[in-house]
């Protein structure tokens, strides 16, 4: 029988008044993961958040070390945060929608596979070219799931020192783990390269064994996703550890027609000459959806800028958005 909020409080009580915090510390967890279950986002954020400023005085009271440790993953971590994507904000080809579908179906049935002792997939790895929208998926998974994305900044964990990457590396999946969040690594390539680095080879040796460790011991409960834009530069026996592997390509005419309507969509936006949008639209051959997206948004604000005695104004001037389409591709 699954808990209610009463329960949870009833336990937080019994814990709290019994000085068992690890028990409680457990309890405030479980309820952080009801919270977003019930899709009370906000409240399960601000819970975090309380929790991690308590363990923070904690430690300022009574373990510099760890106060020391704080600040380091405070570097490493670029944002934690609540995601508000779906899976209708990325446009992408129909095989990825179905692998990321299954993938949340799997993830919101997990107790009736695990009654049948049949292994939860957490782990997935997004690469393709640039601005394509490994990253954006990421978010969109973490949205559909109800869980804080944590994206780490791969810069600061490999640090120049010998020995102090996977030191960093375990640091943020020990967070990650007591969190129950989604760690977000992009870049993943500067982790998990195996050749043409700098660094020394024992090193980057001891970091893809570091990994791969922590990888085959992450608790099923949170989830891992990689981005790259080179594959062929990560180890192999790390990207088997992955339960999937997709990429994220370039758009073709159905992607560039769906990205294009939704924009048009939200502000109500049609073009000048159909016509000419419409060769515009078969032009975006080997273009990114984030350049697509962008030609386009600079177009519809220079055509209002244009004509802002006439404001508000919902017609986009296609020969601005040819132009730039055109400088795009000649880069």
């Amino acid at each position: 029988m699954s808990m209610s909020q009463y329960d949870y409080i009833k336990d937080i009580a019994r814990y709290a008044l019994a000085n068992d915090n690890n028990r409680l510390l457990e309890t405030l967890y479980s309820l952080v993961d009801y919270a977003q279950q019930i899709n009370k986002n906000n409240f399960a954020l601000q819970l975090q958040s309380i929790i991690k400023e308590a363990q923070r005085r904690s430690s300022f009271l009574g373990n510099t070390h760890q106060l020391i440790e704080d600040a380091i993953l405070n570097d490493i971590i670029l944002e934690s945060m609540m995601s508000d994507y779906s899976l209708t904000d990325l446009v992408c080809f129909p095989s990825v929608k179905k692998d990321l579908e299954y993938f949340i179906k799997e993830r919101n049935s997990d107790e009736v596979l695990t009654k049948l002792n049949i292994p939860l997939s957490n782990k997935l790895i997004f690469y393709g070219p640039s601005g394509c929208g490994k990253t954006l998926a990421a978010y969109v998974l973490a949205g559909e799931l109800h869980k804080s994305l944590t994206i780490v900044n791969l810069g600061a964990i490999v640090s120049s020192k010998l020995g102090e990457t996977s030191k960093n590396l375990t640091k943020i999946f020990k967070k990650a783990v007591n969190e129950r969040s989604v760690l977000f690594f992009d870049e993943f390539d500067s982790l998990g390269k195996i050749r043409d680095y700098d660094q020394d080879h024992g090193e980057m040796k001891r970091v893809v064994n570091t990994i791969l460790q922590l990888f085959d011991f992450y608790t099923k409960d949170c989830i891992i996703i990689a981005a790259t834009n080179q594959i062929q530069m990560i180890d192999d026996a790390l990207l088997r550890r992955f339960d999937f592997n997709i990429k994220l390509d370039y758009p073709e005419q159905q992607q560039v027609k769906e990205l294009i309507e939704s924009i048009l969509e939200k502000g109500k936006f049609r073009f000048d000459n159909l016509s000419r949008g419409n060769a515009i639209m078969n032009k975006c051959n080997n273009i990114s959806y984030y350049t697509i997206k962008k030609t386009l948004l600079t177009a519809i604000k220079r055509t209002i800028l244009d004509n802002e005695l006439n404001s508000p104004c919902t017609i986009i001037n296609t020969e601005i958005w040819e132009e730039l389409i055109d400088d795009e591709l000649v880069k």
